[in-house]
């Protein structure tokens, strides 16, 4: 049977004969059916045309995104410590050599995710490498689209994944929102993985907050105030968000702070 992949989101959906009749994470406000209604694609087409870009970001941190790009084109990161390996975010489609490369590095340890955009194809990339844990915060397990006994939900604010590799559930696009806190990145000053959890914009050293980029619906002050008063608390001067151009290299955390004053006041 074929694996049905959203052409708008990237979810991937259980196996079946035909498409399912629609994608409940594009009939979310947070995203859209196109004006051309809901479109499919089939997994092994999808492997026909497309493949993984594998780059470099910074030592022990690896960047996998599809090429051509589809869906949202996000990218995934490979967080690679002495411990075991992290794959943060996912990305719809995983190709034979990206997945021989990475068990040559010792496979992944656990898969952890930003928020459910990005679940993608997750189910596929932890079959392939040996039944990685999928560790899904329980606030979004309603948004799964293709459910797997290898997700292993968690809950509270705060996952600890190995040494010196932290979630933190701050909420905000959607309940689970999470970012990934890991300490030896920007040459050991921090790094925070973000997706679009906190979303990283064309103005250089500036982010945002929306409950929905697409629709344009923002975050309630206090929600804002929220995720600000928790990302003061880590300990980061990096941050890496969803897409290979969404970067802040430097003083990143006074960044997420002026950028949160300024929406606040935005709202008046």
């Amino acid at each position: 049977m074929t694996v049905w992949i959203c052409k708008t989101c990237g979810a991937q959906h259980p196996p079946g004969d035909a498409p399912p009749p629609g994608c409940a994470i594009c009939l979310d406000e947070r995203q859209y059916v196109g004006a051309s209604g809901q479109e499919w694609l089939a997994r092994d087409s999808l492997r026909a045309r497309h493949a993984n870009d594998w780059r470099a970001v910074e030592p022990g941190l690896v960047g996998i995104g599809l090429v051509p790009a589809i869906a949202i084109g996000q990218r995934a990161l490979l967080v690679q410590t002495p411990d075991g390996n992290v794959l943060w975010d996912c990305v719809p489609m995983l190709d034979e050599t990206t997945a021989a490369r990475l068990l040559a590095l010792g496979g992944v340890t656990a898969m952890c995710f930003s928020h459910p955009h990005f679940y993608t194809g997750m189910v596929e990339w932890s079959e392939a490498l040996g039944g990685v844990p999928i560790r899904l915060p329980e606030a979004d397990l309603a948004h799964v689209m293709r459910p797997s006994p290898l997700i292993e939900p968690w809950s509270g604010d705060r996952l600890d994944i190995l040494p010196g590799v932290t979630v933190h559930r701050l909420g905000g696009h959607f309940e689970g929102s999470s970012v990934l806190e890991w300490s030896a990145g920007a040459d050991g000053r921090g790094a925070l993985l973000v997706g679009d959890t906190i979303q990283v914009v064309p103005a250089a050293g500036w982010v945002s907050f929306m409950r929905s980029y697409p629709n344009l619906i923002p975050l309630p002050a206090r929600t804002v105030q929220g995720i600000a008063d928790r990302v003061a608390d880590l300990t980061f001067d990096r941050i890496y968000g969803g897409w290979w151009d969404k970067v802040i290299a430097s003083d990143a955390k006074a960044a997420v702070a002026r950028s949160a004053a300024r929406y606040i006041g935005a709202l008046g």
